[in-house]
This record gives C-alpha cells, structure tokens and sequence, in this order.
C-alpha cells in the first residue's frame, strides 16, 4: 500500500531529524582543542628590600590562565628614591615613607576597583638580616614601618617578612626557571610538556650584601641545610641553595678596603684596584657603617680615611683573593670555599642582579671566552683615572669600583668552581622571559600558590569551526522535529 503525502512528509522530516542529531553527536565527540576565553587581569606587587636600594615590580597575569606557565607578565619595575630599608635606623619611618612613590605608580596603573584584590608583599633581603643579628628592635620598627604604610594603602597587603639567604636564592631558581617555561610549558597545540631532565637552570644572584648560588645537582644533595624541595607540575626538584653572607658586592669591596687600612700603617692607604691617579677622601662610615668590617679594622678615633688609587690588578686580585678561604677546601671535590659544601657544578646558570650590572658595564655579557674577560678587565683596571673618567662622563659615583667589582665577580666564580671549560655556560642577564631575574617573581608564585603541584591537564573545548557546524545541526535538528510535530498535528488527513 502507497504511503500519503502526509506519512512521506512526516517520515522524511524524521529521517533528516535523525541524521542531523546524529551529527551534531559525531561533533560533541570530535577531540575538543584548547581555546583562550576573555578573563579578568589580576595584579600582584612585590617589594623588593635590598641592602642598598628597595625596587617594587608588578606583575599582571589573566585570571583564569593563572596555573598556565609563562602567562605573568611584568608590568612595572620601578627603584624607590633612596637607599635600602636598613639604612633607615636613625628615623625607621622614613623607610615606609619611602615606598610610597612607587606604590602610587604601580597603582596608576592597575584599575581602582581591583586595588582590594592586589596581592601585595614585602620581602628583605641581606641588609635587613645583618641588622637584625646587629640590632633586632631596629629591624622590627622598620618592618613596622613599612608594614604600617602598606597596610593603609588599598591594597590586599599580606605581610612584610625578612627572607634567609636560603629563600633569596630558591625563589630566584623558581623564576628564572618558570619565566623561562623551563618547569612547563603549554603547547599551542593545547598541551603541557614537561621539558627534559637537563632543563632546568642554575641561577647565580649577587646583591649588596650577600650573594647565592642555586642549581639542581646530578647527585643527591649531601648536606641537607643547603637543600630545597619543590614539587612543581607533577615533578620533584631537589635545589642545591647557598647564600654567602657579606659577600655581595658592597659587603666585599668593604671589606677589601678595611683589609687594606688593617694591613699597615700607611697613610694614605694605597688601594690597587683605584685606578692610578685617582684620590679620595672617605668619611669614617665607610669603615663604621657596615656589619661585615671586622671591628679590628675601624679605626680609634673615628677619622677621614684618605685612599690613593694604584691601578695594580694584580695586587688588587691578591687583596681580593685574601678575601677567601680557598686553602678549606684542599682535596675536596664537592666544597665551594670557606669550607661550604658545594656539589659539582650542572647545566646552564644566569648570572642576574650584580653579576650583571659589573659585566654589563664592561661590556662582558656576549658570552665572551674566559681568557678575553680577564684581559679585558685587567686593561681596565690599569687605564688612568683621567682617561676613564672622560670615557665615562657622569657616573663618577661608582666608576671606581668597576675594577675590584670585575675581578672580584671572577674571584668569586672561580670560587664556585667555574673554569675555562665551564665559562660557556654563564649567561649574564638581566631579564628571562621579559621579566626582570630575581627572587621576587617567585616568591609571589609561592605565596599565593600560583604554581600547582601536580601539572594539570589542558582545559578542552570545541574549536570555533566545530562549534559552529554543531550548532548550525542541533538547530537543523529541532527545527526537523518540530516540522515532522507539525505534519502529524496540522497536516489535514486524506
């Protein structure tokens, strides 16, 4: 028996409803690829209180990508007027008064109604450590301070805490590591690689008043003060981390001039690592002023300190050399100097902050050879202070010590174990990822725990083109329905 139009027309609209739905299922099975959604720009601020001077960086990432490595940005790094928090002894309100003008920049430019959300911190470095072991009451008034002042601003504050060397120089390797997608990555194909064992790299830091190394040994780490532990995207981390107190930059050249007032009776002193022909005059701070002078070397009564320049880099890189106790660590493989346990050297290291800024200066940051870096800074250090000082019109402020900085940085890396094999692997940067190196970035990773222990997987979601096919056949499929509804309801029988 022939079938009606009306039974055709209902049947036929089923059949297309049919296949349409079973479409739009094929679709939803498609393998779903990973897409950037609108989110909300979050923002989160880190001081930075070092010995010599305070920097503020922030930092802005979207809100739902914010377990996503490499998504946060640097938006503003910004050095406070003045000197470090630490120097604020005589009037400790000033060192929160100090911050206020970077904050106020920082805030231009992070809207005002998220200023409540803005994760704010404070951490100290070296400076703020000697002064707590010098003189613990002035160190909390200064944390007190600046505590006081960030807690009024409108700002989520969580706190200002002095970090141990240890921290300085772990927070720094998650950075430079994380900034470097070294951790993870994820892929524009929507997927998290891990990178392989040999990936991650060794950070070398040098501030005002300390410096730290920090790497991932081939071994386990024998001394277990000297190691930290992350699990970070589903993979264990064991960082060897030192940090060598009074051996920052400043700290050292103190030091070296003390060591040259305590070595005679000489006056003036003969500095070899001036340039010859240079003279000046020094206040008795210089020698009084710093907790890591030996008080044997301040002199009685405080007094004037006249200092002639020599340009002799080889006194000068003996005198630096004294500085170090090389001979503790005799026939021991894994032993850096002063008798610190040091495992053998691994991978790849950026050398940031003073290690940079010295061999910036000398223009010994393009991976020079070892032998061209020690010519290049021994020629320096015997030009003529006339011929420098006109080489380098106004930054007479610290022109002098680009010298003893230079030897002193290949000093100090020859301590670490570094040779002319091992040179090549030193980048010295300021920067990784377009962020600035240092122990700030992670530190804020840390704290608000921005970085997952266990890698997560790809957020999946259909493709546009998908999207559209499906919805084009979910709406072909209703409409199908509804039409074959209609020819049983409305069609008139035959």
């Amino acid at each position: 028996m022939s079938l009606s139009w009306k039974e055709r027309a209902f049947l036929a609209l089923l059949g297309a409803a049919t296949a349409s739905g079973l479409t739009v299922l094929i679709l939803i099975l498609v393998e779903a690829s990973s897409v950037l959604l609108p989110a909300d720009t979050k923002f989160g601020i880190v001081f930075d209180a070092g010995s010599s001077h305070t920097s503020l960086f922030l930092y802005q990432w979207q809100a739902d990508k914010k377990n996503n490595s490499g998504v946060i940005s640097q938006a503003l790094a910004c050095r406070v007027e003045g000197p470090g928090i630490s120097s604020y002894t005589s009037d400790p309100t000033q060192a929160g008064e100090s911050l206020k003008g970077c904050l106020g920049e920082a805030l231009g430019l992070i809207p005002k109604a998220q200023h409540p959300d803005t994760a704010t911190f404070l951490g100290a470095t070296a400076g703020m450590r000697l002064l707590s072991q010098k003189n613990g009451s002035l160190a909390r008034d200064i944390l007190a301070a600046v505590t006081r002042v960030l807690s009024q601003s409108p700002v989520d504050f969580w706190g200002a805490e002095i970090l141990t060397g240890q921290d300085e120089g772990s927070f720094a390797w998650i950075t430079i590591n994380y900034a470097l997608g070294r951790l993870v990555k994820y892929s524009s194909s929507g997927e998290w690689i891990q990178p392989a064992e040999w990936a991650p790299v060794g950070v070398l830091d040098m501030g005002g008043a300390s410096t730290q190394i920090s790497f991932v040994p081939m071994a386990p780490i024998l001394d277990q003060s000297t190691q930290t532990t992350f699990r970070l995207y589903g993979r264990n981390y064991s960082v060897y981390t030192h940090s060598y107190l009074c051996y920052g930059r400043d700290a050292a050249l103190g030091r070296l001039l003390a060591a040259l007032v305590q070595s005679g009776p000489q006056r003036p002193v003969h500095h070899p690592c001036y340039h010859s022909g240079y003279q000046v005059v020094l206040p008795p701070a210089a020698l009084h002023g710093s907790s890591c002078i030996p008080s044997s070397a301040v002199l009685e009564p405080p007094r004037n300190l006249t200092v002639l320049g020599t340009g002799n880099p080889a006194a000068c890189l003996a005198a630096i050399r004294a500085l170090f106790n090389f001979s503790s660590c005799a026939g021991q493989r894994e032993c850096a100097f002063n008798g610190v346990y040091q495992p053998p050297l691994r991978g790849r290291f950026y050398a940031f902050s003073d290690f940079y800024h010295t061999f910036s200066f000398l223009n010994l940051t393009s991976r020079q050879p070892l032998g061209t870096v020690n010519t290049t800074i021994w020629e320096f250090c015997q030009r003529p202070w006339r011929l420098v000082e006109a080489s380098y019109p106004g930054q007479e402020r610290w022109l002098c010590s680009f010298c003893a900085a230079g030897l002193y940085v290949l000093t100090l890396l020859q301590g670490y174990g570094f040779s002319a094999d091992t040179w090549p692997s030193i980048d010295f940067e300021e920067q990784a990822g377009g962020v600035d190196i240092g122990w700030t970035l992670g530190y804020m990773l840390n704290l608000t725990g921005m970085i997952p222990a266990e890698a997560p997987a790809p957020g999946r979601a259909q493709s546009y083109g998908v999207w559209t096919a499906g919805v084009v056949f979910l709406v072909l499929t209703i409409g199908t329905v509804l039409g074959a509804g209609a020819v049983q309801l409305l069609w008139p029988q035959e």
